[in-house]
């Protein structure tokens, strides 16, 4: 009991004291190892000053973690350079303060910029340190912590429509926490996660010490790919192994309602998508919607896929393999890999390809007040299940859900569970992503 009670005392005494203390002698360290005293001020964002909101929102993708009542950091720091993060962690280690990093902020819980306990904690947001450099030659790419995937996949495709990166659809999610993450994306039935395609990376260490592969060791090396980055140190940069795709890739979307066979065709599903070639990539979008027919909501399945290869090859692939699906020419479209991406996140086919660029533009995951979780589904889901669920979707509550089933197989199959810290790999068929807005 006795060391319960000092615990809320220490809590209590928190938030009676002003929190500029803390905030100043944190301030007063860090003037001491800036090189250049004068660029904390263009650097680092205390609650008093008139920019702190912009650039704590400013990659806030989640507005459920944007309200009055969030903790917020007691400083923010965009580092120009890795020395500027030495010094960060240096007197966050003197001073007691946590320390959050924050690359796209697309967090589900808004773990790299808020916290839930009652402590003061800084917040690195790197959103100064995105330089990508392609050697296309090497088929390699080092690319820093800060940059978005959107950023990523465009400087690859302006220098070749052959590679790619096995990343996810979210353009303005930042490359460092999905790396560290494991981070899936259309392509990694095919080449895996990108987490499983990172050779090298650069890291800065308690000890401030700047590390790559070798100088950390591939324990270090094996736990942030995957097992959260930011829980061992600061990761600068990444050296990645980019992947080959056609020129050309077919992508679809076919969208059917409960009374157009929607419940036997989502039950269908699980028994194939998994088992297709790794060179298709397959999920599907369950939202309520209103019936064409009569006004009336109803539930739609929107299947989607991304698959590496021409539409006549396509077409006969899905006959063969998800015939009552119906697929016809009609219903595909042959685009780039990146472009596929965008299409992938509801943008319109033929949006330049600078849309990757626009960290502003909305997303399917971006810019929402959202709570989101996910499921693996090991076997497939009872037809009398979905019947039993439908029904919820048509809860006041639940009129923005959606649920995506993203299907799993190929590479994924292939890889040992402890390759590296994302474990969920053999065994399972499908992911199922539940959002409500």
């Amino acid at each position: 009991m006795f060391p319960f009670l000092i615990v809320v005392l220490f809590s209590l005494s928190w938030k009676i004291s002003d929190s500029t203390q803390p905030a100043e002698e944190f301030l007063h360290c860090l003037s001491l190892r800036f090189h250049n005293s004068s660029s904390i001020s263009e650097l680092v964002y205390t609650q008093h000053n008139s920019s702190y909101s912009s650039v704590l929102k400013s990659s806030t993708q989640n507005f459920r973690l944007s309200t009055p009542s969030t903790p917020t950091p007691l400083v923010i720091i965009t580092p120009l350079h890795a020395s500027h993060i030495q010094a960060t962690v240096h007197c966050c280690k003197k001073h007691g303060l946590q320390l959050r990093i924050r690359s796209g902020g697309h967090d589900f819980e808004g773990l790299s910029y808020t916290t839930t306990y009652e402590v003061p904690f800084v917040v690195i947001d790197l959103l100064n340190l995105r330089s990508v450099r392609i050697n296309v030659e090497k088929g390699t790419a080092w690319v820093e912590s800060g940059a978005t995937v959107g950023e990523l996949y465009y400087e690859i495709a302006k220098r070749s429509r052959t590679l790619a990166f096995p990343a996810g659809i979210g353009h303005t999610v930042g490359v460092g926490g999905h790396l560290s993450g494991g981070g899936f994306g259309l392509l990694f039935r095919k080449y895996g996660l990108a987490a499983d395609n990172v050779i090298d990376s650069r890291l800065i260490d308690v000890k401030e010490r700047i590390l790559d592969r070798k100088s950390m060791g591939e324990d270090l090396f094996w736990a942030i790919r995957g097992g959260g980055g930011s829980s061992f140190g600061v990761v600068l940069a990444w050296k990645l192994n980019l992947v080959a795709v056609p020129a050309i890739v077919t992508v679809f979307t076919v969208s059917k309602t409960l009374e157009q066979n929607a419940t036997k065709l989502v039950h269908r599903w699980q028994y194939i998508a998994h088992k297709l070639p790794k060179e298709i990539h397959m999920s599907i979008g369950i939202s309520r919607v209103k019936s064409n027919e009569n006004e009336k909501m109803t539930i739609q399945a929107s299947f989607r896929a991304v698959f590496l290869g021409s539409i006549d090859e396509l077409l006969p692939l899905m006959e063969e393999k998800f015939p009552q699906l119906g697929i016809v020419k009609e219903d595909c479209f042959e685009m780039g890999w990146a472009e596929s991406n965008l299409y992938s996140t509801q943008f319109p086919i033929g949006v330049p390809l600078e849309t990757l660029l626009n960290g502003n533009r909305k997303s399917i995951l971006s810019k929402l007040f959202f709570k989101a979780k996910s499921d693996y589904v090991k076997q497939p889901i009872p037809e009398t299940t979905f019947e039993g669920l439908w029904p919820k979707f048509y809860k006041e509550e639940a009129k923005s859900a959606i649920m995506v089933f993203v299907a799993y197989g190929g590479k994924m199959d292939e890889i040992l569970e402890t390759e590296t810290p994302f474990p969920h790999r053999a065994g399972n068929i499908f992911i199922i992503l539940y959002m409500v807005d």
